[in-house]
């Protein structure tokens, strides 16, 4: 099982990543799976908001290097996020690697636990956070981007909603999300989806812009014989060898 049997409870449909086996890595088959049950959210009246979260202990660990998503069919998953006419919150109480970010950054609100950490990993594989900048760098800090696409390193969930890149962190999610959840159910389904339209109409546009050109740039990094020696790497659990 990739993605769990959805539930809804007075408006919101929750959807969980549950896939342990492979820290619910971005598979091709969880992207396909997402996609169709976000669109069934975004066409049932009786959804007015949908929270997205996950089992285990990571909430998701980027790309899954042995059966990768199409980057054109990942980057329409991320759109979708941003263009459903209902607000997408996630919930992470795990780790969030490299994808992943671009899975929590194009989500509206998100709030993360104590247990959360954050890194995007990509350059250290020889590769680069192409597609996933199309929602992170418009909603990040640009000088914590810039250090944390360079270098790689790990940060907390406090460091994250300091950046940006995630709305809270919290000692408790659930407890916070509580007033965040009253506050969707209390919006007409109008008044969310205008609202929504002025919130994401930047980032669609980055979307627009240069989705094109980023799904090439991240095909020609994954093809380099640099990509594939960090990859093996990765899988031989080694360092690559170009590490000092």
């Amino acid at each position: 099982m990739t993605l769990a049997a959805p539930t809804h409870e007075r408006g919101i449909t929750t959807l969980t990543l549950d896939s342990p086996a492979n820290r619910n890595a971005l598979s091709a088959r969880l992207v396909g799976e997402l996609s169709a049950a976000l669109a069934g959210c975004g066409a049932d009246d009786s959804v007015r908001a949908v929270v997205l979260t996950h089992t285990g202990n990571t909430f998701c660990a980027g790309a899954d290097l042995t059966a990768p998503p199409d980057p054109a069919a990942f980057v329409a998953l991320m759109r979708q996020i941003v263009a459903l006419p209902k607000p997408v919150v996630a919930r992470v109480t795990g780790h969030v690697r490299a994808g992943g970010l671009g899975l929590l950054g194009a989500c509206d609100i998100s709030a993360a636990g104590p247990a959360a950490t954050f890194a995007l990993t990509e350059s250290r594989l020889g590769l680069a956070p192409a597609v996933i900048s199309l929602p992170l760098l418009p909603r990040t800090d640009p000088r914590a981007a810039a250090r944390y696409y360079l270098t790689g390193e790990r940060f907390d969930a406090a460091e994250a909603a300091r950046i940006s890149l995630i709305t809270l962190a919290a000692d408790d999610v659930d407890d916070a999300l509580a007033p965040v959840l009253d506050g969707l159910r209390r919006a007409s389904p109008q008044g969310l989806r205008a609202s929504k339209e002025l919130v994401t109409a930047s980032v669609l546009e980055t979307f627009e812009q240069h989705a094109e050109d980023l799904i090439a740039r991240s095909a020609a990094l994954f093809a380099s014989a640099e990509a594939r020696e960090g990859m093996t790497a990765f899988l031989e659990r080694r360092d690559p060898a170009w590490v000092w």
